[in-house]
């Protein structure tokens, strides 16, 4: 077997090759996340159900989709990542393709919401990160951007499809492409997915020949997740990420993310062309979070932030003066700037929790920001129906998550800057 700097002086480490494995998953996840925005209008047309009572459904999948992070990042911790996520893989199969034989909105809500949402949630950014602290020392932030640019790269490839699947074939196609396409990611992952570089006889990419791996923590899973969350919690910047966080899936998934395609039909524009605005926001994502990784490894995560959130909240708060019946200047660069800014976040966002209770455990507390990240998100997902319902459009919903936005845009600042050891350890 080679030595670990051999390995290292390859050309290309196969930290690359993890990494490239890991983004594919992803994209795959994503697709399977958005695809309740994609069933809102034919579910009510199929079943006339509310669009509360599907909304409903969205929210508590977004709201599993993060509670789960923090326990599926200690399981893989503890028992592996690739057990963890061809388990959640199987589990998301079975729980969309179970859909097409339901009758009630309860039915719904089990499938979609909790069974889909727990799925998931055990491959979400909490994924990326274990993999990024694992195989990673150098360009942490980097590999991290590009992992979370999966998410909207997932976006642009299923949306489009799956908008045009629903319309032609109906609702109960999605369900079952989306359930073979979980199925055969599990293969995949058995085959190409490793755990570690020590497994392999490597180093992580960048790390020194003296680096040595972080013991593996005697916790149990759960108990890890729990102790992590009650230590963090007496460390101020914590709840500054929480915070900001929870703002972040306000205004993205919750909002845009599950009820922008509705809101556009609302004025006149068709599913298809309002999802593939939506997958031209992941376009735009995709470029600013690479670029938002590259950022987080040179300049300060906090005045990134700053800038991000900013952005955010001025890109809503113009957002209700555009009209959807057609695509026009102005709706393209809603579009350009919120894309650039959909989940920029996350680097500069990660690179912070190292720095709360160290780097070995980075990712669990990641794991606990970003369920804040989802119950910000499942509150949108219901609330802005909810407003849509009472009032008849999305405009307050808009306005509510553009000023929180502007609110978080100064909280971030408020962090204390323990940075550059944060990101050498």
């Amino acid at each position: 077997m080679a030595s670990p700097k051999q390995e290292v002086n390859r050309r290309i480490h196969p930290a690359w090759i993890a990494a490239g494995v890991t983004f594919f998953t992803l994209v795959a996840t994503a697709g399977f996340r958005s695809t309740p925005t994609v069933l809102i209008i034919p579910l009510e047309e199929a079943f006339g159900w509310g669009r509360d009572q599907i909304s409903l459904a969205v929210s508590i999948n977004v709201l599993l989709y993060g509670l789960t992070a923090p326990f599926a990042a200690a399981l893989m911790e503890r028992f592996g990542i690739r057990r963890v996520v061809m388990f959640a893989l199987t589990g998301v199969g079975s729980g969309s393709t179970l859909t097409i034989f339901m009758k009630s909105p309860w039915q719904l809500i089990a499938l979609w919401g909790v069974v889909v949402g727990v799925g998931t949630g055990s491959m979400a950014l909490v994924f990326a990160a274990t993999v990024t602290n694992r195989w990673f020392v150098e360009k942490r932030g980097l590999v991290m951007g590009f992992l979370t640019a999966a998410a909207a790269t997932g976006q642009l490839v299923f949306l489009p499809g799956l908008s045009s699947l629903a319309i032609h074939h109906g609702w109960k196609s999605v369900s079952i492409t989306v359930g073979i396409c979980s199925f055969v990611m599990v293969p995949v992952i058995a085959l190409f997915l490793r755990e570690k570089p020590s497994a392999i006889g490597l180093l992580p990419y960048g790390a020194p020949s003296d680096w040595k791996e972080p013991a593996k923590s005697p916790i149990p899973a759960g108990r890890l997740a729990l102790v992590s969350l009650k230590e963090a919690i007496h460390v101020r910047d914590f709840w500054y990420l929480v915070i900001s966080f929870f703002v972040c899936g306000l205004s993205t998934s919750g909002l845009i993310g599950t009820h922008f395609i509705p809101a556009a039909h609302d004025h006149g524009m068709g599913e298809v062309a309002a999802g593939s605005l939506l997958a031209l926001v992941g376009v735009f994502d995709v470029i600013g979070t690479v670029f938002s990784g590259w950022l987080t490894d040179r300049f300060d995560p906090r005045k990134l932030l700053f800038f991000y959130y900013s952005l955010r909240g001025l890109s809503l708060f113009l957002l209700p003066s555009i009209l959807f019946s057609s695509v026009h200047p102005s709706t393209l660069v809603f579009v350009i700037f919120y894309g650039l800014d959909w989940v920029a976040t996350v680097p500069p966002t990660y690179m912070l929790c190292r720095t709360i209770l160290g780097p070995e455990r980075a990712t669990v507390i990641y794991g606990w920001v970003f369920a804040s990240h989802q119950i910000g998100g499942a509150i949108a997902a219901f609330g802005a129906a909810v407003l849509r319902v009472k009032f008849g459009n999305y405009s307050e919903a808009f306005y509510i998550s553009g000023a929180f936005c502007l609110l978080t845009s100064i909280l971030v600042l408020q962090m204390a800057p323990q940075l550059k050891k944060a990101q050498i350890v």
